[in-house]
């Protein structure tokens, strides 16, 4: 029982981090950035609401690998932190890939 409480004081802030992250996305006015440290300007997005929304379900969709192995890890440690391993190595490398794709569909042509 101890060890699902340290997974679940680990996990459930982590998800409601990449959440939050989401919906704090999806409602902001300006354009949203991936990196750390860069920034999107107004004038690089065509639609702003739509890029942002786009944003805030990446991270919305990418949180439910978090909340998914949060619960399932009171049915089994061993199998919720294998596919968590597993998701964050598959995901890792795809978030920038889908954000490259949202970007682009609504990046400013000039």
């Amino acid at each position: 029982m101890g060890s699902v409480i340290i997974w679940l004081v680990i996990m459930v802030p982590v998800s409601v981090c990449f959440t939050a992250l989401g919906v704090y996305a999806w409602k902001r006015v300006k354009p949203m950035w991936f990196w750390s440290g860069s920034t999107v300007g107004e004038e690089e997005i065509s639609n702003v609401p739509a890029y942002n929304r786009a944003n805030g379900i990446m991270w919305i969709v990418f949180s439910l690998l978090f909340w998914a192995c949060t619960i399932l890890g009171f049915v089994s440690m061993k199998i919720a932190g294998l596919i968590m391993l597993i998701g964050c190595v598959l995901c890792v490398p795809v978030l920038p890939i889908v954000y490259g794709k949202i970007y682009r569909k609504y990046r400013r042509e000039e």
